[in-house]
């Protein structure tokens, strides 16, 4: 079966309360197809001296006008956001307890049970996932048809414009998700979120690794690229790197009473450089406690280390407000 039968047919037998967005594969190909048929009358019209030069996209050509990409476009802003906010939602409701659990459920009318929650988040990762190869496969499309490199430069702009599904936060928190109830409960429906979900030490290097649909690979680095060690209450930037807190409020340049939130806009990523990814920052809580679970001397040592430097930094905090407001 072509992929497309099997994005659509998936689509539609998908097991949700409301239709979801999806990548219009079908309208897609329908333009490139246009494309082509237009690139191949221009080429036979047209004297050119190489063939290079003969299938470069005439001008008149509608995909490259601007109707491909900024319909891709928003269906790829539409996608994330329904994702990001159902993963939320769901992790959140996971990670509720007392009061707040039950006031969750009363609020969104879902009494749902453990297996409930785990067929939830296996069906927001295969969501998450068959969009992304979908993706990939048009802007690869896009690609061989006009002889160009615009799909993949569309692609570093979905990414800067943090609307890359892969990229998410929530996707490693759902992964995360997964581990911790497979460690916590001998659960059938729980195994099957995943095909192959691992946790990895290289050399003392912890990697989140998860074989994917259509032989995709994710490989997510749990080493800190600040401090350069396992990550301690991890959070993940705008942009999708993910630090130790600690080490995002120093590289923020505030303190950790204030908190990310009050970073300022011109802060940048220690990685790719990008500008104002520090107040919107995810606290992975998912990830936080798989990491606990699968450490715990490192974790208990990491833990005393970092309620000394906290209440060192607190204190300095408090102190420099009361010389401020003294005048001192």
């Amino acid at each position: 079966m072509k992929f497309t039968k099997k994005y659509e047919t998936y689509m539609r037998g998908i097991r949700v309360e409301e239709e979801l967005p999806g990548v219009g594969l079908k309208r897609l190909k329908k333009m490139l197809k246009k494309c082509r048929s237009e690139l191949s009358s221009h080429n036979e019209t047209a004297s050119s001296s190489s063939v290079a030069g003969g299938l470069r996209c005439a001008g008149h050509c509608s995909v490259c006008d601007g109707s491909f990409f900024p319909s891709l476009l928003g269906e790829m802003s539409a996608i994330v956001g329904c994702f990001n906010e159902k993963a939320k939602k769901l992790l959140e409701l996971h990670l509720a307890s007392g009061f707040k659990k039950y006031a969750m459920w009363f609020t969104n009318r879902c009494h749902k049970s453990h297996g409930q929650l785990i067929q939830q988040g296996k069906d927001l990762v295969t969501y998450a996932i068959i969009n992304a190869v979908a993706m990939r496969k048009i802007l690869k499309k896009y690609d061989k048809i006009h002889y160009s490199k615009q799909g993949q430069e569309f692609k570093a702009q979905a990414q800067s414009l943090h609307i890359e599904i892969l990229q998410s936060p929530w996707l490693s928190e759902l992964m995360a998700f997964y581990m911790n109830l497979r460690r916590s409960k001998n659960n059938e429906a729980a195994m099957e979120l995943f095909g192959d979900c691992l946790l990895t030490f290289d050399d003392d290097q912890p990697t989140l690794s998860c074989n994917l649909f259509d032989s995709m690979r994710v490989d997510i680095s749990l080493t800190c690229s600040i401090c350069l060690d396992t990550m301690f209450d991890p959070v993940s930037l705008s942009c999708g790197h993910i630090f130790c807190y600690l080490c995002c409020c120093s590289a923020a340049s505030v303190t950790i009473v204030d908190g990310l939130k009050s970073a300022d806009h011109r802060s940048k990523c220690p990685l790719c450089r990008q500008a104002g990814v520090f107040p919107n920052a995810v606290h992975l809580d998912e990830l936080n406690m798989l990491l606990s679970y699968s450490c715990p001397e490192y974790w208990e040592k990491r833990m005393q280390m970092e309620r000394v430097e906290r209440v060192r930094l607190a204190k300095e905090h408090w102190e420099s407000q009361c010389r401020a407001f003294l005048g001192i």
